[in-house]
């Protein structure tokens, strides 16, 4: 389908937006950070650690571990497996790509006056990958539903004489006016009509409102493509101190950066008895930019040589976020015998009035073991309540039924992670586990995510490299499209991640 772009059109209209929900706020609210290798190698068990880049992202009072000026730098190799069953139809997708997913120094200032109980103060910067977007998802199977209804519900209520060109007047042309005037639901509905897939019960009153579709009941033969990329990545300045030899404070201020762009092709065929139209292809593109700021606070507490202690608690991350849109169809139909091809692709993009998304804050409390210089052990306990997820401004009547839908299906998460270290000389070899809760309340739309992780670092003294290998396993079913064609692919997911760290003594 053609992707060209020729027409831009801003639509400013926030009661028109492109019909956020809770999967949204999930997208941009769930933290996947990757990390150091260290960090991965332990399933960022760190809480109560500190001493690496990473861990300043969980407790920032992490920082004022070190002992001296550190720097690291992190690429990962990022798997995705996704195997989809859609009607009893099994498909697999991969998509594996490259990137930097950490970067970061932090300056250790030693107090000169012997006597003060304050050791030291740290200062922390340091980027960390907390999501990577890069997916691809094939479904094929045949169903009994189709994307024909999504153009008819969109279009009941509508009066014809909006869906008709007039004299002079292009497809782009009516295609941007209803957007700037009656919102998406509008565009779709006018795509469907000069796409042939629904008539008018009455073909000669203007003032219609109801339609018919060309497309008869039956078996559908549907191909949906699913490819996003982009990140979500936080950008931290830490500050932190250390009390006396026993107690460890800091802070830090976070922005944070969003670019996800998706896209979505749906292919259907059908040889139903009644049906004009047998082929329907359906192309929509979304990108998504945002800027958004937190903060975390954190101590660590050493109770004695051994036993360490952990508490953080994070802000919730308050968003504005910009949307753009594209959508173009292709049908296929008979008439007289003849097929005939129909393109409309407005080549527009629908640019939307920015919104405000609030994602929740957390609490974690995290211990640790530590076994002189042999080793260590530790656990971080983590809760998030995602029903907090909020979008604004809230007194929209779109934002109002999104936020109501947040609240009867989202709800509070606990995510555990147990991590450990054994060092042989300058060699440590690391191990760890990690749970994560469903955000859902019916655990199925998404279900809970489990995994482990495995790792290894040697010292080399003034420098240091570390590789991880990181696992995890979660379902979802997936649902098409949000109105017309409902039907879901259930989904398992497979995430492998690789990580190689390198580390410097500045």
């Amino acid at each position: 389908m053609n992707r060209i772009i020729i027409l831009v059109v801003a639509v400013f209209a926030m009661a028109f937006c492109n019909a956020q929900n809770s999967t949204d706020g999930l997208r941009y609210g769930v933290d996947r950070t990757y990390g150091t290798a260290r960090f991965q190698g332990m399933s960022g068990a760190f809480g109560a650690l500190g001493g690496d880049l990473s861990a300043i992202g969980i407790n920032p009072a992490g920082s004022a571990v070190f002992l001296q000026n550190n720097a690291t730098v992190s690429f990962s190799v990022f798997d995705r497996e996704n195997d989809a069953t859609y009607f009893n139809t099994e498909t697999r997708s991969i998509d594996t790509d490259v990137s930097l997913n950490q970067a970061g120094l932090v300056f250790v200032f030693d107090t000169t006056n012997e006597e003060s109980p304050w050791k030291k103060f740290t200062l922390g910067l340091n980027f960390d990958s907390s999501q990577n977007y890069n997916d691809e998802l094939f479904v094929i199977g045949t169903g009994n539903s189709s994307i024909s209804e999504f153009f008819l519900a969109q279009a009941q209520g509508f009066p014809l004489n909006l869906l008709e060109l007039r004299p002079g007047e292009s497809i782009a042309d009516l295609y941007t006016f209803l957007g700037e005037t009656e919102g998406v639901a509008a565009q779709n509905a006018f795509l469907g009509y000069q796409g042939f897939i629904f008539d008018p019960v009455d073909p000669n009153n203007q003032n219609n409102t109801q339609y018919t579709s060309n497309v008869a009941p039956g078996s559908f033969n549907q191909e949906y493509a699913y490819f996003t990329e982009g990140y979500n990545g936080k950008y931290t300045l830490n500050l932190a101190t250390q009390y006396t030899n026993d107690f460890f404070f800091g802070i830090n201020l976070n922005s944070h950066v969003i670019d996800y762009r998706r896209s979505t092709f749906l292919f259907e065929t059908n040889s139903n008895t009644g049906s004009s139209v047998n082929q329907i292809g359906f192309e929509n593109n979304l990108s998504v930019l945002g800027t958004g700021f937190s903060a975390q606070v954190g101590a660590i507490a050493k109770l004695n040589d051994k036993f360490r202690l952990g508490l953080t608690y994070d802000t919730p991350t308050w968003y504005v976020i910009s949307e753009e849109t594209s959508q173009a169809l292709e049908t296929r139909r008979v008439e007289n015998g003849q097929n005939i091809f129909e393109t409309v692709n407005p080549r527009v993009i629908n640019v939307f009035e920015d919104y405000e998304l609030r994602t929740p804050g957390k609490v974690m409390a995290s211990a640790a073991y530590v076994f002189g210089k042999s080793g260590l052990i530790s656990f971080d306990y983590s809760y998030k309540d995602y029903s907090n997820t909020k979008f604004s401004p809230s007194n929209d009547p779109v934002f109002i039924g999104v936020n109501s839908e947040i609240d009867n299906r989202l709800k509070a998460t606990s995510t555990y992670r147990l991590g450990g270290e054994y060092r042989i000389n300058n060699m440590s070899l690391r191990g760890g586990y990690h749970f994560e809760e469903s955000p859902y309340k019916d655990e199925t739309t998404v279900g809970d995510l489990n995994g482990f992780s495995l790792g290894a670092g040697y010292n080399f003294g003034n420098y240091t490299f570390d590789v991880a290998y990181a696992r995890s396993e979660q379902s979802r079913e997936q649902q098409l499209y949000n109105v017309g064609l409902t039907d879901s692919a259930s989904i398992e997911t497979t995430y492998s991640t690789v990580v190689f760290t390198l580390g410097f003594r500045l």
